[in-house]
C-alpha cells in the first residue's frame, strides 16, 4: 500500500470531521466526560485496530485521547490510516 500524496490526504480528510494532516500523520483529539469513558473508547479502538492489524499512536490524559495515524512501513499516510480513522469515527 503506497504512501498518499498531500492532495490525496486533503481530499480524504474532507469526509472525516475534526481530523487534520500533521506531518506524516492524520490526527484528532477526542474529549470525554471522564477518564473511565476515555479509557473505554481506547479499548474499543484497540479491538478495531487489532482487527485491521494497524495500530494507532495515541496519548491519553485524563478525559482526552489524542490519536495519530500513519503507516510506518510506508513512511507516511496510506489508505490503512483512513480505514482505521473511519472505524474510530463509527465508535
Amino acid at each position: 500500500m503506497g504512501k498518499m500524496k498531500k492532495e490525496e490526504v486533503q481530499t480524504k480528510l474532507e469526509s472525516l470531521k475534526g481530523w487534520k494532516h500533521e506531518g506524516d500523520s492524520i490526527e484528532k483529539e477526542f474529549e470525554f466526560d471522564d477518564f473511565k469513558t476515555a479509557f473505554a473508547f481506547m479499548t474499543r479502538v484497540a479491538f478495531e485496530a487489532e482487527a485491521l492489524t494497524h495500530h494507532p499512536n495515541w496519548e491519553n490524559v485524563y478525559n482526552s485521547v489524542k490519536i495519530s495515524l500513519n503507516t510506518h512501513d510506508a513512511h507516511g499516510i496510506t489508505q490503512k490510516d483512513f480505514d482505521l480513522a473511519e472505524k474510530i469515527e463509527a465508535i
